[in-house]
Parts: structure tokens; C-alpha cells; sequence
């Protein structure tokens, strides 16, 4: 996703293609074969896509791409630069941070345009359609409320296990849809065995199984913050079963009500050294929440009084 990106990027900014697309011999574009490293589908696809002959360098001489490695490193020291002169590397979003990029490039290729003016000239113009920058892929949530998606687990709403959902797999990112409405957002996985699990989505299930905790296979996603992590360990006193229990029901109540008051009143459990049952949990939560109610202004209604404004404008009713 992030070549087809990456690619459409540049061809819809310029508007022309060129002949050939040359990569190296990355996963990207290439696998492995009996006859050695060929063009993997999707690659091939894209270049039948945009008219483009796809080539490789040999494998082992980087320096075939020296032009492009060469430009690489000006840009990586060009935006090196910038952020010393913005004095903050942080930003708002990704979308704040690609701006930016963008308006460095912007005024890097102003004192180029003669020579991509010449190369335009010797190129093709583009014809082909943009491509979506995803990749839709199909799956059934399971009894456990998750889905694989190349070999990572991600957790969803309960209401959806059993239901076949539609995923849209971008370069970052994941998105699922069920019935054609969106159903989660969530950031995609780099590699493979890995894990986005959020407890929000497990807990309705565990909460009627609480035997099943304790083998869970995802059991380390369902501690959100080091916090709850301490609390569970503080319920061993109570024995494995008691301990669980506790620990499931408070977790129910942070997915519930609010994770921020649930973790506050662990804390003042574990400060006073007292095993953080649910019902200490929630006489401290519902305290918390009273407080708050009492400590909410009253404010007066105010009447808005017309007339005030015609006198303002000169308009009143003896004119």
C-alpha cells in the first residue's frame, strides 16, 4: 500500500507517467521463485494499472539507484533542517506532518522547474484512473470478538462475533464495516503474531466466562494502564478464582463508565494498601460522581431582552 501510494502520489501531481518504474528488489514489488525473484501480482497489477514497464536493479548493486539514494539523503538532511529552524519535531497528526513535508518539497523543486518542465515534455500523459489505497479483505469475527488480518489479531464490538465484516487494509491504518457502516478504526500492524486488542470489546464476553481469563490468550491487552496491572496483582491475596473475578468486574465497570474514575480509585486503594474489590471500586467511583454533581454551578437562565438591541441600532418603538 505504500508503493501504490507513494506512486499515485507523484503521477497525479505531475500528470504524466513515464515509461518505466524501476524499485529495487524489495517485498514490496518482488518474491521469491524457483526461477529467482519475479514481480509479485499486486505489483505487476499497479504498473498494468498506470501503463508503466516495471524493472528491478540486480540484486546486491544499490548503487544502480545512486541518483535516487543520493536525492534520499539531501531530502532526509533538507528536513532535518526545517525542524531545527520549526525548533519541534511534534505535530499535531500525520496530516500535519505530510504538510509539511509537502511545502519543503514545494519550495525545493521551485528551482527545478526548467529541467521538470523538459523531462514533462518526454512523458506520457496520464490516462489511468486512481486506484483506491487499500485493499479490501474479508472476515468472520469470532466467538472471542476478533479477526485475523495477515496474521495480527485485532478486537472488535461483541455484537458483531459470528458476523462476516469487511476490511479496508491501508498502508497504516484498518478499517471495518459491517452492513456497509463503519464499524472501528484502528492502526494497522507492522510483521506478523501481533495483537490490537481492546478490552472494551472482550470484557461483555469474559465477564459471563470468568474461568476463561486466566488462559486467555490475549490476557496482557486486558491491563489498559500499569494501574489496573497493579490492581490484579494486588488481588492474588483473595486466591486465582476470587482474584479474577474482582479484577473482570472492575475491568466491566472501567468499559462501562469511565476508565480515568475506575483508575483513580485503584489508586487510592493501593495507597491505603487495601485489596481493591469491586464493591471498595465503586463506593469510591460513586462518591467521585456525586462530588462532581455537587460541585457543578447553578447557573441563572438568562432572558434575552429584545429591546435592548433596537436601542442599540436606533430602532426603537418611538421612532
Amino acid at each position: 500500500m505504500a508503493l501504490r501510494k507513494g506512486l499515485q502520489g507523484a503521477l497525479f501531481v505531475l500528470g504524466r507517467h513515464t515509461e518505466f518504474h524501476q524499485t529495487d528488489n524489495s517485498t514490496a514489488a518482488t518474491h521469491e521463485t524457483k526461477e529467482g525473484r519475479k514481480f509479485n501480482d499486486d505489483y505487476q497489477a499497479l504498473m498494468d494499472h498506470f501503463s508503466l514497464k516495471p524493472r528491478t536493479i540486480e540484486i546486491g548493486k544499490s548503487n544502480q539507484n545512486g541518483d535516487v539514494e543520493a536525492a534520499n539523503g539531501v531530502l532526509k538532511r533538507k528536513l532535518k533542517q526545517h525542524l531545527l529552524l520549526r525548533r519541534s519535531a511534534d505535530f499535531d497528526s500525520i496530516a500535519h506532518y505530510e504538510a509539511f513535508i509537502a511545502d519543503v518539497l514545494t519550495r525545493a523543486n521551485r528551482h527545478r522547474k526548467k529541467k521538470i518542465d523538459e523531462e514533462l515534455a518526454a512523458m506520457k500523459p496520464l490516462k489511468a484512473d486512481r486506484l483506491p489505497e487499500y485493499v479490501e479483505i474479508d472476515a468472520v469475527v469470532t466467538s472471542w470478538s476478533t479477526i485475523r488480518i495477515k496474521k495480527n489479531a485485532y478486537s472488535l464490538p461483541s455484537r458483531l462475533r459470528g458476523e462476516k465484516v469487511r476490511v479496508q487494509l491501508f498502508d497504516d491504518r484498518l478499517e471495518v464495516r459491517f452492513a456497509g457502516e463503519l464499524q472501528a478504526d484502528m492502526p494497522r500492524l507492522l510483521g506478523e503474531g501481533g495483537q490490537h486488542i481492546d478490552y472494551r470489546h472482550i470484557i461483555w464476553s469474559l465477564v459471563q466466562k470468568p474461568g476463561a481469563f486466566r488462559r486467555y490468550r490475549y490476557r496482557e491487552e486486558l491491563f489498559p494502564t500499569m494501574v489496573f496491572r497493579q490492581a490484579y496483582d494486588a488481588l492474588g491475596v483473595l486466591g486465582d478464582r476470587d482474584a479474577d473475578l474482582h479484577y473482570l468486574r472492575i475491568l466491566h465497570l472501567a468499559a462501562s463508565t469511565m476508565q480515568s474514575d475506575v483508575e483513580i480509585a485503584l489508586s487510592l486503594l493501593l495507597e491505603s494498601k487495601t485489596a481493591p474489590r469491586i464493591e471498595a471500586v465503586k463506593e469510591l467511583c460513586l462518591a467521585a460522581e456525586k462530588k462532581a454533581a455537587k460541585d457543578v454551578p447553578e447557573i441563572t437562565p438568562f432572558t434575552v431582552e429584545l429591546d435592548h438591541y433596537d436601542e442599540l441600532l436606533g430602532t426603537g418603538s418611538d421612532q
